[in-house]
């Protein structure tokens, strides 16, 4: 049986969030599966909050080595990942991308994604220089499911640039480096559960977007551990992984927007309580950045910057020591506004 402080506990070690760790950055992002990057630079926020002594220059190289990747991945959004962990994941993720295109069944997609691998072959393209080039070719399709269907159906990766947070407003899509593997469902949940367990077969579900997860994770019991949580759910891990207790104590954390702490289960309690999920996710679908405080969200945090002066702005759902958020509160806002000089807290809800 798991307390629900035993579920956050073990979530929080599997995150890298008990303690900071003197990791490199590829060794970083394969341990957490993959950083959510829907914008350029919450990823590199996510490392400064694990990693001990990260650099943006750190991620910067991987990313220009062609170590680490951005590109669309779970739930048909883009993530950073090794290079060879997308090639791994992008065709488990195939069929779920695929029934996102039945929206346009009219679409000739396998003649679109042809066409656009021609051009991508020439060299990269942002999707305003690829969109026009391919309705010269479609001249009756609506240009924006163009796009659609070659971001979904066809493997790309963004061109990293020397921007200060790697890429700009509008980046421009190549081909990916490797070539993709075979789909291995079993070995993405391996994977799943090393970053994220003990976990159900929905939460798997939930954070790669992929429908019937519960008969491949229930096909792997006999070489998963079985545990169950207060609720009375059954739940999977992977034999020594670590599940440290709910009495381990778990620092003050800032996580940027859209961290896959709170997006990679099905069930957010663990991290989230129910009563404040209206707070972190948006009705555009905006998942606010937040701080942990013992473990679990408290608030929600963004930066007002005006001139020199930069400002963390907190929003806490509970009743907050802002004294004992400063430290860490003060460190990320001097790694986000690197060339501020003038920095503070302040409570604002």
């Amino acid at each position: 049986m798991l307390t629900l402080r035993d579920l956050n506990r073990a979530t929080l070690a599997r995150q890298l969030l008990l303690e900071r760790h003197e990791l490199d950055v590829p060794s970083a992002v394969r341990r957490l599966v993959a950083l959510q990057a829907q914008e350029p630079r919450p990823p590199y926020l996510a490392l400064a909050a694990r990693l001990s002594s990260f650099e943006r220059e750190d991620l910067h190289g991987a990313l220009h080595s062609g170590q680490v990747v951005r590109g669309t991945l779970f739930r048909g959004t883009l993530h950073m990942a090794l290079a060879e962990d997308f090639a791994l994941f992008r065709p488990v993720l195939q069929t779920m991308l695929e029934a996102a295109m039945r929206r346009f069944d009219e679409l000739d997609s396998d003649a679109v994604v042809q066409a656009a691998l021609r051009l991508l072959a020439e060299r990269p393209h942002t999707f305003n220089e690829l969109r026009p080039r391919l309705q010269e070719e479609f001249p009756d399709a609506y240009d924006r499911a163009l796009g659609y269907a070659v971001r979904m159906l066809t493997p790309l990766v963004m061109v990293p640039t020397d921007d200060r947070w790697g890429f700009p407003r509008e980046s421009a899509f190549g081909l990916p480096g490797v070539p993709m593997a075979a789909p291995d469902l079993e070995a993405f949940v391996e994977r799943y559960l090393a970053a994220f367990g003990p976990a159900t077969a929905a939460d798997v579900q939930a954070f790669s977007g992929v429908g019937a997860m519960k008969k491949i994770v229930y096909g792997m019991r006999d070489r998963l551990v079985a545990l169950q949580d207060s609720a009375g759910r059954e739940l999977f891990d992977l034999p020594g992984a670590p599940r440290p207790g709910g009495d381990v104590p778990a620092p003050v954390r800032f996580l940027p927007d859209f961290d896959n702490l709170v997006l990679g289960h099905a069930d957010r309690t663990r991290v989230l309580d129910d009563a404040f999920k209206g707070e972190v996710t948006t009705k555009n679908l905006r998942v606010r950045a937040v701080f942990l405080v013992d473990g679990f969200a408290a608030g929600t945090w963004q930066i007002k910057r005006s001139g020199k002066k930069a400002r963390l702005l907190l929003t806490p759902f509970v009743p907050v020591k802002v004294a004992d958020l400063e430290e860490e509160g003060l460190r990320a806002l001097r790694f986000a506004e690197p060339d501020a000089a003038d920095f503070g807290l302040e409570v604002v809800g």
